[in-house]
């Protein structure tokens, strides 16, 4: 499967309908509300609690974050594990996620988010493609694969909307305090380098020299802090399905293919013969 881009784009207010329910839906949302405002939540609590869930092992603290190369660039940031983690923690909140259309190229999810004390409300669409690379239309398995990632770029989109950027801020950092460990010797990050580079080659068959172009390095020597953090949130995207091995190699894997091809044209080619 090739995963293209997606499109995340927030939904005007205007077309918001964060729940089409009936009299007794209705009547539910109005206690919840009432609720939510006889019994405010405690937003130390509430980040105190969501830091403990995210560092609780190093497999969650490594969940609560993404990174995803964008051209030059490596785009980082707090997943959806992060998001539910801040969800339940924060309460008074509604959220749901759910595909709205599939079309022939396409499968679009909405993401809503509704904050029950503040009446702060978002919701996000996302589109992903379930065309491949041939043209074919991908099958029903995949395309229910790639809805339920749409759901979760949409779900982590709308709830960081609403829960506050500061707060977010809070609980990611404590994750990735943990993610990295402690490195604080050569032998540490050595350790933690193969292991990383192991799971690249194990996991997805992407090699060492790869993995080095993936965060910019000529050496492996050169991977430090910062680049095992960006590596580990590249293997989180990679297992949650926010991209695939084949378009994030793209980019790389594209140029030897263009090399190799050039090669074998310039050897089917015959020489010119000298007078």
């Amino acid at each position: 499967m090739e995963l293209e881009n997606y499109e995340s784009l927030p939904v005007e207010a205007q077309k918001l309908q964060m729940v089409q329910v009936d009299a007794i839906e209705r009547a539910n949302i109005d206690s919840q509300i009432s609720t939510a405002k006889q019994y405010p939540r405690d937003i130390r609590r509430s980040i105190d609690n969501s830091i403990v869930i995210a560092t609780m092992n190093e497999e969650t603290a490594q969940s609560c974050g993404y990174a995803l190369p964008r051209g030059e660039k490596i785009i980082t940031g707090p997943s959806v594990h992060l998001a539910k983690i801040m969800v339940s923690n924060w309460g008074n909140i509604r959220t749901e996620a759910k595909v709205v259309q599939i079309t022939d190229k396409h499968v679009i999810s909405r993401g809503t988010c509704w904050d029950l004390e503040t009446n702060v409300a978002s919701a996000f669409e996302v589109r992903r493609n379930i065309i491949d690379s041939k043209g074919r239309r991908f099958s029903d398995d995949m395309i229910t694969v790639t809805g339920n990632a749409a759901n979760s770029i949409a779900y982590r989109n709308s709830v960081f909307a609403v829960i506050p950027q500061a707060i977010t801020n809070r609980v990611y950092e404590a994750a990735q305090r943990l993610i990295t460990g402690d490195l604080s010797d050569a032998d540490k990050i050595l350790k933690k380098r193969t292991l990383i580079i192991n799971s690249f080659k194990n996991d997805y068959a992407i090699t060492e020299e790869e993995v080095l172009k993936l965060c910019g390095r000529q050496t492996v020597n050169q991977i430090n802090i910062n680049e095992i953090s960006t590596l580990i949130g590249i293997l989180q995207s990679l297992k949650d399905g926010d991209t695939s091995v084949d378009y994030l190699m793209k980019p790389i894997r594209g140029v030897k293919e263009e090399i190799a091809t050039k090669k074998k044209e310039m050897k089917k080619k015959k020489p010119t013969k000298l007078l």
